[in-house]
């Protein structure tokens, strides 16, 4: 039984997976030593090995707790060997979420090239391909930021956020902006998979991410949506290098 830890710019998420599968996924603003001690190994007493990646920093308290009390522990960083070739021109800035993301993707459907789309406070939109290569992407911002951008930098437009009922054209500002927001993203994201199309004939569409299913069910291509894409990937980094050190 493994712990899988991915702590983001918003929230904290800790899966406990077995045999390749997420079994509990606790998510947190703080995930502390106590918190670990208290609700996942108090729950979860079987767990021998942990992987952390972390977007806030070093976590060093937490780190020194779980080298204390797994088996085998590892910080993925841009130096931890991963089961895909990262073809990244600066692998040493890539954010190791995406890069986890990407091995769970060719995890999950190793015989296709996949469009990653993870969305967070920020979206992402990555490629692996059918011969596990990282091939790059790109970063822009997620709905959230969008919505605080237009009130933090207008005189009067109102702090808005998702909504199912968007309208094609907005007939108040409120609906204007959450249609522009939501459509907005929506057409930036066929973007690339247009893109995808003529690049590749054998692909397919991973949606991830807090606002993954929201924007799923917006489009008429085929996605695969799952909220555990990272986790999953980083399952695999830890079970890869677990085998790599024995």
């Amino acid at each position: 039984m493994n712990l899988a830890i991915d702590i983001g710019n918003t929230l904290a998420k800790a899966a406990v997976v077995e045999n390749g599968q997420v079994v509990d996924l606790f998510k947190t603003e703080h995930l502390t030593p106590e918190y670990v001690s208290r609700y996942i190994f108090g729950s979860y007493p079987d767990i021998v090995n942990g992987i952390l990646v972390s977007t806030r920093g070093k976590e060093e308290e937490l780190q020194a707790f779980l080298r204390r009390n797994l088996r085998y522990f590892l910080v993925f960083d841009h130096r931890t060997p991963v089961p895909v070739v990262n073809r990244y021109g600066t692998p040493e800035t890539l954010g190791c979420d995406r890069l986890a993301a990407a091995v769970g993707a060719n995890a999950l459907l190793p015989e296709s090239n996949v469009l990653i789309v993870d969305f967070g406070t920020a979206i992402t939109i990555d490629v692996v391909t059918a011969a596990g290569e990282f091939i790059g992407g790109n970063i822009s911002p997620g709905a959230s930021l969008r919505f605080r951008a237009l009130h933090e930098f207008t005189g009067r437009l109102p702090l808005r956020k998702l909504t199912e009922n968007t309208e094609f054209l907005g007939r108040t500002s409120f609906s204007a902006i959450e249609g522009g927001v939501v459509n907005g993203i929506v057409y930036e994201i066929e973007g690339y998979i247009a893109g995808m199309a003529k690049r590749f004939d054998n692909y397919r569409i991973v949606f991830t991410g807090g606002d993954g299913n929201f924007f799923a069910k917006r489009f008429k291509n085929p996605i695969f949506a799952t909220c555990d894409l990272v986790v999953y990937g980083l399952n695999k980094i830890l079970e890869y290098n677990v085998q790599q050190d024995t």
